[in-house]
């Protein structure tokens, strides 16, 4: 058996084969990820009930019906009813060093990109909820959903925004993050159920909405489990990373295909090595001397006898019969 030489294209291929084996194995950090999704969608249906109850206290909808017919009626100067998606809430139970009460309100955005911190701006945490949230219709879509987790201790580069770019683009976003409903696809999917209708003209800054201190409380709760899914997923993810970087190390060191598949059966991971040269562009022809002589042997123009000429035409017809 001729050994195969490894070449850039035959790490890739396993480099890539054994992380895929990583990202799917049942880890600790793996189910703790899945689960934190899980309860980012229970939070989110406490959270959106809890929220149509509040806004509606403060906007009842009879009073929303009556603007609306106001506007048909007088035109712009009644028109103010609008959908929004995040809310300030506030609510004043508790009290300061001196004994009075004070207010403690919040941002609270249900939208996909939406803050995690209470700020009305639009973040990094904001996309990595996202990015966590729809990791596995980014991948489907050959978006690099892990990015930022990657990335975590880099700055800005054009590898992370070229990926993160991707992963907007795919998910929907729009580029600017407010309040006009201007996301498109998976991100307009995902706000969609969280409108409401709100009375007012001013920012939502402008407008706190007066709640109980438990509902208060249960907004965070479910903010918290948005920023618990970022969480997770980072941890997992750096997980794999460490795996990965002496994956690579390894592989780069290696000479022959048979280093990198033994390496693959000591981890518990099935390749076929005939698999990895069938599909490998390069590697059989340049590496393997049997098929590069053949190779090289078929580039030589010789000269050939009539003899030679007579048989080979013979065994031609004779092959079409």
């Amino acid at each position: 058996m001729t050994k195969i030489r490894m070449n850039t294209e035959l790490r890739n291929k396993l480099f890539n084969k054994i992380k895929n084996v990583f990202e799917n194995e049942d880890t600790q950090e793996r189910e703790a990820f899945l689960m934190a999704r899980e309860e980012v969608d229970s939070q989110y249906g406490i959270a959106s009930t809890l929220a149509k109850e509040v806004v509606e206290r403060s906007y009842p909808t009879d009073d929303v019906a009556t603007l609306r017919t106001f506007k048909k009626k007088y035109g712009s100067p009644c028109d103010v009813v609008a959908k929004d998606k995040c809310f300030y809430f506030a609510h004043s139970e508790d009290l300061d060093d001196e004994g009075e009460t004070k207010e403690t309100k919040s941002h609270f955005d249900f939208g996909l990109f939406g803050n995690l911190n209470g700020s009305e701006y639009s973040s990094d945490d904001g996309r990595k909820f996202a990015v966590a949230y729809y990791r596995e219709e980014l991948k489907a879509k050959d978006c690099n959903p892990d990015i930022f987790a990657q990335q975590s201790e880099n700055k800005d580069n054009p590898h992370k925004t070229k990926h993160v770019d991707e992963c907007m683009k795919a998910l929907g976003y729009s580029g600017s993050y407010g309040s006009g409903g201007d996301q498109i696809g998976m991100a307009k999917e995902f706000d969609n159920p969280y409108y409401l209708d709100v009375i007012g003209t001013s920012y939502c800054r402008s407008r706190a909405i007066a709640c109980t201190k438990n509902e208060y409380e249960q907004f965070e709760t479910w903010r918290i489990a948005k920023s618990n899914l970022v969480s997770k997923h980072q941890t997992w993810i750096d997980t794999i990373q460490k795996q990965c970087d002496q994956l690579k190390i390894g592989l780069k060191a290696y000479r022959y295909l048979s280093e990198g598949i033994e390496l693959a059966t000591e981890l518990g991971i099935q390749v076929d090595e005939a698999e990895l040269i069938r599909t490998n562009s390069t590697g059989l022809t340049i590496y393997n001397p049997t098929n590069l002589a053949s190779m090289i042997k078929g580039m030589k123009n010789k000269n050939q006898s009539r003899e030679a000429k007579i048989l080979a035409r013979k065994q031609y017809e004779e092959s079409l019969n």
